[in-house]
């Protein structure tokens, strides 16, 4: 039920918000140059990765050594505005229409995470990842690891079709308000380190 659901609503979506999406690929080409996509190898179902696009928010910046930027020297305002109004994540519709991520369910995080994890929290890769979740729903970046990885794993044990329905809608209430996109003070989120790490 849920995969036939992730299907049509996410296909729907594609088709319905076609026109955003070209404006925003117009944009993103304008102001950020080529690619327009940003794509990442994230751990999906059961861990296994899978390549996750999302819309290119950053400058490919790089020091005199050839590392990337921090992400704050990389963030533009029209960055910080495509992820505030989550167009960002529009591709990720793809990744749902090919069975890679739900529309809800846990985020999916960076695959150098997998072995931090304990095992409750490990938990999270039972289901598929979503482009949204409770977690999201509950303040996004703005919340600790571990409160995130609650979340996650109370989603997991009680994930119903009507409680996506609920998160779905929340998210679209959440967009327009903009709440909890970075964390106090990280542009986006700081990186998990660990269960030994506060």
């Amino acid at each position: 039920m849920k995969r036939l659901f992730d299907i049509l609503a996410s296909t729907l979506a594609l088709i319905l918000l076609s026109p955003v999406i070209a404006i925003t690929v117009y944009f993103i080409h304008k102001k950020l140059g080529s690619p327009v996509l940003f794509r990442q190898v994230r751990p999906g179902l059961n861990g296994k990765p899978f390549k996750m696009i999302k819309f290119r928010s950053m400058k490919d910046e790089v020091d005199k050594n050839g590392c990337s930027l921090p992400d704050s020297e990389r963030l533009t305002s029209f960055g910080m505005k495509l992820r505030s109004t989550s167009l960002d994540e529009l591709p990720g519709l793809w990744n749902v229409v090919k069975g890679d991520m739900s529309l809800v369910g846990p985020r999916p995080l960076l695959m150098q995470y997998l072995p931090l994890y304990n095992q409750e929290q490990n938990r999270r890769h039972n289901v598929r990842p979503g482009i949204t979740g409770w977690a999201q729903i509950n303040g996004r970046n703005a919340i600790s690891w571990q409160d995130k990885f609650k979340l996650d794993v109370w989603y997991i044990d009680n994930q119903s079709l009507w409680l996506d329905i609920k998160i779905l809608f929340l998210t679209v209430k959440k967009v327009f308000v903009k709440e909890g996109i970075s964390a106090n003070d990280h542009v986006t989120i700081e990186p998990f380190k660990g269960n030994h790490h506060g």
